[in-house]
């Protein structure tokens, strides 16, 4: 399926229906009053999210999205129906915002989540509410109201626990394959993910995570250089980050260098980014020259007061102690954050 993370969509809600001028014409009641029922209330457009999506890929292709109108009012003291809500279902995590100002609407971050978005026209009164001692026949009544129409902006922010981040080929997939039931594409050739993947890591029957493959980082990302800045923003949502370095992923490769290129990325598109709990861990230990160099850049990392793990998802060295890592990491976070809220 193809991920979306960004799209327009014009909202209408539906419209009241109108209130009705009538009088009862029935036998042997000559006298027999107003008799105009209301106009339904139009049908709200409301959004929940719906853990089983993960894109906007179905709002790309209905661009407008229209609540039913209320029916009018008829006589015989009968009332029109309300229009039905329309329910649009969207992934946990999608943000709203007004297309014209900016401005956030609507964080959509926990599932089962229902907002009204767009209310419907308020329905119009029928003659039989403006019948007075004075004026027993009222020739009145009430229009029904508009809904409201909104020119919205969503955008996806995936929700996950842990963001693994890393430069093209340094094997973000490979690790993510290894560690939870996820299946991204994997090659021998240097390439780079074009969309994030999700997956469930389990440590045993009560610990568990969700980690994230955020792809497309590169020096200038942040700035707007290839995929990085559409998806440097799935990075916000996560309470820990996994920095995944190497030695092959290219000649002339640096693994300290590199780490400190992602470092800057994420200071320049939001220095908050830098402060989260981090684990950094290099990979492809499977390799003879990967192992030879790990001792020397692991004292590189200590005098940067960052600890360097090794792992190798190819025959799952270290895999399982890197998750427990992980999992402690994002307890932690969570935890502080309670305490910060509370």
């Amino acid at each position: 399926m193809k991920f979306v993370d960004s799209c327009e969509v014009d909202i209408f809600a539906g419209n009241g229906g109108n209130g009705v001028v009538a009088f009862r014409r029935e036998k042997f009641i000559p006298f027999g009053g107003p008799s105009g029922g209301d106009g339904g209330r139009g049908g709200d457009v409301v959004f929940a999210t719906d853990e089983g999506l993960s894109t906007l890929l179905d709002l790309t292709y209905a661009r407008t999205v229209r609540a039913p109108h209320g029916e009018h009012g008829q006589g015989k003291d009968r009332y029109g129906r309300a229009g039905n809500d329309h329910v649009v279902r969207v992934p946990v995590g999608t943000q709203i915002f007004d297309r014209d100002s900016g401005a956030l609407l609507f964080d959509l971050d926990e599932p089962e989540m229902r907002v009204v978005v767009a209310r419907g026209g308020r329905g119009g009164r029928g003659n039989i509410h403006f019948a007075t001692p004075y004026d027993r026949a009222p020739r009145r009544s009430e229009p029904g109201q508009i809904g409201e129409e909104k020119k919205l902006r969503l955008e996806l922010k995936v929700m996950a626990d842990v963001g693994l981040l890393g430069f093209p080929n340094v094997g973000k997939s490979t690790f993510i394959r290894a560690c939870s039931r996820a299946q991204p594409k994997v090659a021998d050739y240097p390439f780079t993910t074009l969309a994030p993947h999700l997956g469930v890591v389990r440590i045993d029957d009560e610990a568990s995570f969700v980690i994230a493959d955020i792809p497309g980082l590169i020096p200038g990302a942040s700035a707007g250089a290839g995929l990085g800045h559409r998806f440097l923003k799935h990075v916000e949502r996560c309470k820990a980050l996994l920095h995944l370095v190497t030695l092959d992923a290219g000649d002339g490769r640096d693994p300290l260098k590199d780490y400190e290129a992602l470092r800057r990325e994420l200071f320049a598109f939001d220095p908050e980014l830098t402060a989260r709990p981090e684990i950094v861990a290099m990979t492809k230990a499977d390799l003879p020259e990967v192992r030879e160099a790990y001792l020397g850049l692991k004292k590189k990392f200590a005098r940067k007061k960052v600890k360097l793990h090794l792992v190798s998802a190819a025959t799952g060295e270290g895999v399982r102690e890197l998750c427990i890592a992980l999992h402690d990491a994002t307890r932690k976070a969570a935890m502080s954050a309670k305490a910060e809220q509370g």
